[in-house]
């Protein structure tokens, strides 16, 4: 068999043998556009360096009709770079069917070009990693995860049988806001709670025979997933309570009881049944992974810590990624040391270099005390606003209500509308982040119904809309903002203020600014996403368009007029029947051409 090097060099010169990069003006701009397209790939992936450089010297000499194609081969490798090396070879080949006839002028020239770009970026996939920061922060986010926008976030253990805590609290956190270390009811609201519907001897540790499943149907849970646009899933396989959703012997073995999903409770592989399923439906899957156990007893003895991670918590982790091959590994409960005492990096050098997921797992950032944003994979914020830009790859994580497990305190009006969660996933995108939404189930299995109902609007929207979402890129401008005054949005990882609501409109309110459009962007293609309908028209200012550029509105056949302005372009609305406006959160205007 070819070796993954060889089919990928192989695959990248025919692409340059026959390609051509359509669409430019000149043969200088076409080396530009090349240059223009890598950038952002060199930017986020810095690994990738090589692969531009390579491909923008030679293509700047290659001269005439080459000059294109070399890049766009360049363009196809280095895209695919950021996929692994089975990905390359397909991407590079893909140019044919896109490309246009070359002469031969300079062929040798540019195929050598892509051999040595090719080689390049199969050299960087191969990579070994040291159990550095410095080695491991080299390694690219795959670049699935960056197209793919939206995941569901699955809070689900024993903690789902309580399903309870004050409002505005997370009630995945039932055990340790409710029990001391010695297991003594706190003093507080959780306390008197648990006191009076189970009584004051009653311990935590008795839910899990509760935690009974019996109405768990992973593969309705799929088609809910898979109906709601969603491109990956991220489980909790072991929240802070310790207890694993998989058959794992280290946490029976380590709390000296059965305290995963086989041996009590459900008595069922539920994280494995739900992976199958969810695979089935053609989705990622991953794993959200606890590093700490609030209780456990080679935990509380902070003597025996590093015994806790060398013989628990490291054993554990490995036993999930080996056993169920996680698309995504989500590190969490990592603030009380540092990685050194975590040993996150020998892990991740493992994960990254020995593991059956080394070149296609992504991770988090959450690896030990003062990692985040710092250290390890994509970056996440919690209950925010996300990141302000796309430097690098980066995720928002919240629920639909206050809590991430479910929690019978909340009502409907602690419930965000489907409106308000598509318009986050919206300006998230627009500033080239993820949203991973959450739900709770309850401890009989089932997903509230208005999670579902939340859920299946969101995948109405992104049937209709997605093309705006999946696979594309923050615009030279996120968004474009009426008059009036801007509101500052705080961005940090935990808690920021953010009310996406207040911020969207047709026009100012009360004389402060709003967003009248978000952008996302592919190539030769603008999308602007309308949070308010404008009227009779929408003016897209800051543009200069060529005559053949093509509007139309996503959902109805058919392309819009327009015509230039003094700073931009008026697109008339006119024609859009009530009837073609009714049941969305936000419209799109699909742009195509030179602006």
């Amino acid at each position: 068999m070819r070796s993954h090097t060889a089919w990928i060099v192989g695959a990248a010169a025919i692409a340059v043998t026959v390609g051509g990069l359509a669409g430019c003006r000149s043969e200088e701009q076409k080396v530009k556009q090349a240059a223009a397209d890598l950038e952002p790939v060199e930017a986020r992936f810095d690994p990738m360096g090589s692969v531009s450089k390579a491909v923008g010297d030679t293509a700047a000499g290659a001269g005439g009709a080459v000059a294109g194609a070399v890049g766009e081969a360049g363009k196809a490798v280095g895209d695919a770079a950021r996929q692994g090396v089975e990905a390359i070879g397909k991407a590079a080949v893909g140019t044919v069917e896109a490309a246009g006839a070359v002469t031969g002028q300079g062929t040798q020239a540019a195929q050598a070009t892509a051999e040595g770009a090719a080689r390049a970026v199969a050299g960087a996939a191969g990579k070994r990693y040291e159990p550095t920061w410095d080695s491991l922060d080299q390694r690219p986010t795959p670049p699935w995860f960056a197209d793919a926008k939206f995941g569901i976030f699955i809070h689900w253990g024993v903690y789902s049988v309580p399903a309870w805590g004050p409002k505005g609290q997370y009630a995945e956190w039932y055990w340790r806001r409710t029990f001391d270390d010695k297991q003594a009811l706190q003093d507080n609201a959780w306390g008197a709670f648990h006191k009076r519907v189970y009584g004051e001897d009653f311990p935590y540790k008795d839910f899990a025979p509760m935690f009974t499943c019996e109405l768990f149907d992973p593969d309705q849970w799929a088609d809910i997933f898979h109906r709601s646009g969603a491109k990956y899933i991220v489980l909790t396989s072991k929240h802070h309570e310790g207890f694993c959703l998989w058959p794992n012997a280290e946490a029976s073995r380590t709390w000296g009881r059965p305290w995963n999903a086989v041996e009590t409770g459900p008595r069922r592989d539920i994280l494995g049944d739900l992976t199958e399923a969810v695979r089935r439906r053609g989705l990622k899957m991953g794993y959200y992974y606890s590093l700490y156990e609030w209780f456990n007893p080679l935990w509380l003895d902070t003597s025996q810590r590093d015994r806790y991670v060398t013989e628990h918590m490291l054993p554990q982790a490995k036993d999930l990624v080996m056993r169920y091959k996680p698309d995504i590994l989500w590190a969490d409960g990592e603030w009380d040391m540092e990685a050194e005492k975590w040993h996150s990096q020998e892990f991740l050098a493992w994960l990254f270099n020995e593991s059956p997921v080394k070149d296609t797992v992504a991770i988090n950032d959450r690896w030990g005390k003062g990692c985040r944003h710092k250290h390890g994979g994509y970056f996440t914020t919690e209950y925010g606003a996300g990141l302000a830009g796309a430097t690098h790859p980066w995720e928002e994580c919240r629920g639909m209500g206050h809590s991430f497990g479910y929690s019978r305190a909340e009502g409907i009006d602690d419930y965000k509308s489907a409106r308000e969660l598509i318009l986050i996933l919206i300006d998230l995108t627009s500033r080239g982040g993820c949203l991973l939404l959450d739900i709770g189930p309850t401890g009989d299995g089932r997903i509230p119904v208005i999670m579902q109902q939340r859920l299946i609007e969101i995948g109405d929207w992104l049937r209709v809309n997605g093309q705006a979402i999946y696979e594309t890129t923050p615009w030279k401008q996120t968004c474009q903002w009426s008059e009036g005054e801007k509101p500052q949005q705080e961005y940090k990882e935990y808690m920021a203020k953010y009310n996406v609501l207040d911020v969207v409109g047709a026009g100012p309110k009360n004389g402060r600014a709003v967003k009248q459009a978000f952008f996302t962007s592919k190539p030769g293609v603008l999308y602007a996403i309308l949070p308010a309908w404008p009227g009779e028209r929408f003016v897209l200012r800051g543009v200069t368009p060529a005559e053949d550029v093509k509007v139309s509105l996503l959902g109805r056949p058919g392309l819009l007029p327009w015509k230039r302005t003094a700073d931009g372009m008026s697109i008339d609305l006119s024609q859009v029947g009530v009837s073609e406006l009714v049941g969305q959160a936000a419209w799109t205007l699909k742009i195509e051409g030179d602006l």
